[in-house]
């Protein structure tokens, strides 16, 4: 954004607080994120970004999508990802994805961070999916707020054995891990009747008003950064939750939004369903 243009945020937050906002005026959601994104290409000195090489990456991504028929069907297709659309399922989603972050490791494939499930090992993204089934099999109710509330039963070493690795190295951040759990928990508690489908109910068919009111009431999906005077943001892992119900429902109930096209590519993520709509 140059010098001589309007900076609509700053706009809108005084006309808010000068009382000229209109009730009758529905103005659409937006995240802001390619907003944002924009703003850092516009104003970023040592790094640039090749249009054409951008371009030509998309269309790589398109024809491999096409290629192989990948569609938001695919998510239902994967074994380890829930197959009933219901409730559960929502309770699970929000749960893998409020878990879904640093798997990174540096040692080897056989060394790392694994999950055993049924015979097959499984790591990174999968390695939490595969140990969230686990547990609900162990009847460790795993995806349930109420759970992640009780201090009694909810404790690190519950939360160790569910993530029990099938290697000798743990699951990164293990701790942190727990405080998010506790934090949506009291969230969900305090703000949403103990359950993410008022959240989802109150987006009223709307990906951008999900992901804000995401961002908005739990912390740990809130992923900004200051740069030249201005937040920007990511919301890698909101839009994340958006896009995985959006395809586990494919498009229908619980899993309708009106302007799916508004999510974005996660940073550091690999291309999902959603990203070319």
């Amino acid at each position: 954004m140059s010098d001589d243009e309007v900076d609509q945020e700053l706009l809108a937050l005084l006309r808010q607080s000068l009382g000229l906002t209109s009730k009758s005026v529905s103005t659409p959601p937006e995240t802001r994120v390619l907003q944002d994104a924009e703003y850092v290409y516009n104003n970023s000195i040592d790094v640039a970004i090749d249009s054409f090489g951008t371009k030509a990456a998309a269309l790589n991504i398109w024809n491999m999508m096409q290629e192989k028929g990948y569609s938001r069907k695919t998510w239902s297709t994967h074994e380890l990802h829930p197959k009933t659309k219901d409730e559960s399922t929502v309770n699970f989603i929000f749960t893998m994805d409020l878990l879904n972050y640093c798997f990174w490791s540096d040692k080897t494939t056989a060394e790392r961070f694994t999950i055993d499930y049924h015979g097959t090992r499984w790591t990174g993204y999968w390695s939490l999916v595969a140990a969230l089934q686990r547990a609900l099999e162990e009847e460790i109710p795993i995806t349930s707020s109420d759970f992640w509330q009780d201090e009694n039963e909810c404790t690190i070493d519950v939360l160790r054995h569910v993530f029990r690795s099938a290697t000798a190295e743990v699951i990164p951040l293990l701790d942190e891990r727990l405080t998010c759990l506790r934090e949506a928990g009291k969230v969900l508690y305090e703000r949403f009747d103990c359950t993410f489908l008022t959240c989802i109910n109150e987006a009223k068919g709307s990906a951008a008003a999900l992901v804000n009111l995401i961002v908005s009431n739990f912390p740990c999906f809130r992923d900004e950064a200051r740069f030249e005077g201005q937040t920007i943001r990511f919301y890698k892992r909101a839009q994340i939750l958006v896009a995985d119900l959006w395809a586990c429902f494919d498009g229908e109930g619980y899993g309708r939004f009106d302007d799916i096209n508004k999510i974005t590519m996660f940073a550091g993520s690999s291309p999902t369903t959603s990203d070319i709509s």
